[in-house]
């Protein structure tokens, strides 16, 4: 069975890529979310020409080839590309066989364990503490995360004092139960991110999410070697060379590999299995509702080394509203704290037909 067209629909944030084998069945992927109109261009440049006429499931070696092929691009906008051919190979494959990815990736449907993830850092300490606490009573959360510092802030808070007083804001707000994670966005230099990491420990965090800039990875490695709290990181990273390099340096306790950033389902796996021959969990990041966070979901249930969670966005529509209206029924139902990977036959979801009328479409076949 061959892989006769590859369709993108897209807006700035969001794209969504169809695939159609020659026998008519198809799938839904996506590529990474931001300037997705971009990427949706590489697709047909940089993908496609090497995915077409190919066999639609034998992912593997497509994840193999694209990149020897475009050798002279590395970076970040291939991999998000070959993530959206990736997921959609996977949902065509699992409608045919009548399974969940998860299964297809060895694992069973069921739940998932989820924090509530804020990406605020415009709001005060006590209104965050009000609205995740609104949060837990609407859905159960027994985990959450915030923000700390400002985003690459070179040391910077994001205004004087703010992180000194929203974590034991945090903590008076939850009782011993809850647990609560934070999120530093690069923030820190070592020696600062040391002396806030000592802090958060004594406040009872859990989670300390790139402390340093991310592409430093000398850098965490200092503050992990420093600190009891777990350390954590590896969103932004895309190529399975510095994964190897960080899983084998320590440079985190927790990995946090972002499905539609590293390039696919394929890709994640194998590094979840490089972080299992090393004994270190995998926490994947999945900052929003678009597929990211189903794809997520699914890798949870199928991979030997899942950590505690799985990341849940609780931004509504005034902070993220391209995440809405993009499916004719939603996949995110949490109850008790827990999502639910559910026995529907690939992703179990389908495109909302409203979204697909107003995106900007293109398409790359065989025929032409």
């Amino acid at each position: 069975m061959k892989i006769q067209s590859i369709e993108t629909f897209t807006n700035e944030f969001v794209c969504f890529v169809r695939v159609t084998a020659d026998s008519g069945a198809n799938g839904w992927g996506q590529v990474a979310p931001y300037c997705a109109d971009i990427t949706a261009e590489v697709v047909h440049r940089q993908v496609a020409p090497y995915a077409l006429g190919q066999d639609a499931y034998d992912v593997a070696h497509l994840m193999d080839i694209i990149p020897d092929r475009e050798h002279k691009f590395p970076g970040a906008y291939l991999r998000r590309a070959m993530g959206g051919l990736d997921t959609a190979l996977f949902d065509l494959r699992g409608k045919l066989e009548g399974k969940p990815v998860c299964e297809l990736l060895g694992g069973t449907p069921g739940r998932v364990r989820a924090y509530g993830s804020s990406m605020k850092r415009d709001i005060t300490p006590a209104d965050e503490a009000d609205r995740l606490k609104r949060q837990q009573d609407l859905y159960g959360f027994d985990a959450f995360k915030f923000r700390i510092g400002s985003e690459c802030g070179r040391d910077r808070d994001e205004w004087p004092g703010r992180t000194e007083e929203i974590v034991p804001t945090m903590r008076r707000a939850f009782d011993d139960g809850t647990a609560l994670l934070v999120d530093a966005n690069s923030c820190y230099s070592p020696a600062k991110a040391i002396e806030v990491g000592k802090f958060l420990q004594d406040h009872g965090i859990s989670h300390y999410e790139e402390p340093c800039p991310y592409w430093h990875y000398d850098q965490t490695k200092q503050v992990t070697d420093a600190l009891e709290i777990d350390v954590t990181g590896g969103e932004q990273d895309c190529s399975l060379v510095d994964w190897q390099r960080m899983i084998d340096g320590r440079i985190v306790d927790v990995i946090q590999p972002d499905i539609c950033y590293l390039g696919g389902m394929v890709r994640t796996m194998k590094v979840a299995r490089m972080a299992h021959e090393a004994g270190i969990p995998c926490t994947p990041h999945a900052a929003n509702l678009s597929m990211v966070t189903l794809f997520t979901m699914h890798l949870l249930r199928a991979i030997p080394n899942p950590g505690k969670y799985l990341e849940f966005s609780i931004e509504e529509a005034d902070y993220y509203p391209w995440q809405y209206g993009l499916f004719t029924s939603s996949p995110y139902e949490i109850v008790d704290g827990h999502a639910t990977v559910t026995d529907a036959p690939g992703w179990g979801v389908e495109v909302h037909p409203e979204w697909l009328a107003k995106s900007s479409y293109k398409i790359s076949s065989l025929e032409g």
